[in-house]
């Protein structure tokens, strides 16, 4: 399979896990990949802060021109949305299954 439709992200199985029960001790995160000018990008924040604004969940973005790591693994995808440092979707941000991922 393409890389570029790979799922997946940066934790182990045993990490997600604990992340998913709650037994990690940490709080969802959710990461947005992006870069400058992206009309994407622009659309995929505004679905992101709503959603996370709504829930109360924590949200950053990280600037894939910025950062040699994000760019070779996400540049064909961008926008790239990870929850809890898993990736969670790519190019267009479904608000429903942002939110269902979320509680």
């Amino acid at each position: 399979m393409s890389s570029m439709f790979r799922r997946g992200g940066r934790r182990t199985a045993a990490e997600a896990e604990k992340v998913a029960t709650g037994t990690s001790g940490e709080g969802r995160v959710v990461t947005l990949i992006r870069k400058p000018g992206c009309h994407l990008c622009d659309d995929a924040q505004e679905v992101v802060a709503r959603v996370c604004g709504e829930l109360g969940v924590t949200w950053e973005q990280k600037d894939i021109s910025t950062d040699a790591e994000l760019y070779r693994e996400y540049w064909e995808q961008i926008p790239v949305v990870l929850v809890d440092g898993a990736q969670h979707t790519f190019w267009r941000v479904n608000e429903e299954r942002l939110r269902k991922a979320l509680t």
